[in-house]
């Protein structure tokens, strides 16, 4: 593993626990945070299929 992906797995831990922390600060139950969680998800997935249905490509 180089030294630009351990900085990335870094990084991304750090933004989950600013996420995490920040979610916290709202106190919602675990059925709320689950029903976000699943909304959230839906978005992502539907904006990927219609990406994918459009011909959307990631620049390389």
């Amino acid at each position: 593993m180089n030294e630009g992906a351990i900085v990335s797995i870094v990084a991304m831990l750090g933004w989950l626990v600013l996420a995490g922390s920040a979610l916290a600060s709202f106190k919602l139950g675990w059925s709320r945070i689950a029903q976000l969680a699943l909304v959230w998800l839906a978005i992502f997935a539907g904006l990927f299929v219609v990406a994918d249905l459009l011909g959307a490509r990631l620049p390389t």
